[in-house]
């Protein structure tokens, strides 16, 4: 499969990038600064581009079998300039998609977002969520409810909090409403995105994920 990643830079992004192209398929990845990927390989494809214009994601999502979205501000100020960095960036590549018949969406959204919230610890709740980082869980609300009505083959990852390291290949991922691990290596995630993005496993389901 083409795969088309926005955000691919750095973190979990370039972690989907390098899982993907572990899996045989063929790369685009897409960011501000997609010189700062540490890959090489035949099969990738860097592309230069704003996550947050129109014309960007237009251009960029034609030729694809499905789109990643792993974009995010490295810092609250990106969300004090733009409330709604997650969810202007999404419906630019929501709408790209349906104009050029591009299926399959994954997201990678954060545990807390929408009735995952019920499951957050107090601490998590009313500190985290509710205070500190209360502009981003906002915006990955919207964000969310527009794929959710997107009509496209959507997926959705629900992390909770993301770790460096190895994939430890024993997490927990449920589309139910149930308490996973408090913690996920961000490899982990990447695997789970490349999977969402080419199986039909999790197709229009909002997935928890822990371990």
């Amino acid at each position: 499969m083409k795969l088309l990643v926005l955000g691919a830079s750095q973190g979990t992004g370039a972690l989907a990038v390098k899982a993907a192209l572990d899996c045989g398929h063929a790369v685009t990845a897409f960011a501000r600064h997609p010189d700062k990927l540490a890959l090489e390989h035949d099969h990738l494809v860097r592309a230069s581009g704003d996550f947050h214009s129109q014309q960007s994601i237009a251009t960029i999502v034609p030729g694809h079998d499905a789109v990643i979205i792993t974009a995010s501000s490295t810092s609250l100020k990106g969300f004090r300039d733009n409330p709604t960095y997650f969810s202007q960036g999404t419906a630019y590549a929501i709408e790209a998609m349906k104009a050029n018949a591009v299926k399959r969406l994954v997201v990678l959204s954060a545990f807390g977002v929408g009735d995952s919230r019920r499951l957050a610890n107090f601490f998590i709740d009313r500190l985290v969520i509710g205070f500190l980082l209360k502009a981003p869980f906002q915006d990955h609300e919207r964000q969310e409810k527009l794929v959710m009505e997107s009509g496209l083959d959507w997926v959705i990852a629900r992390p909770t909090r993301l770790t460096n390291g190895p994939a430890s290949k024993h997490s927990v991922k449920t589309p139910g409403l149930q308490k996973v691990p408090s913690s996920i290596s961000r490899a982990e995630v990447a695997d789970f995105l490349v999977e969402a993005a080419t199986t039909d496993k999790w197709l229009r389901q909002a997935v928890q994920m822990g371990g």
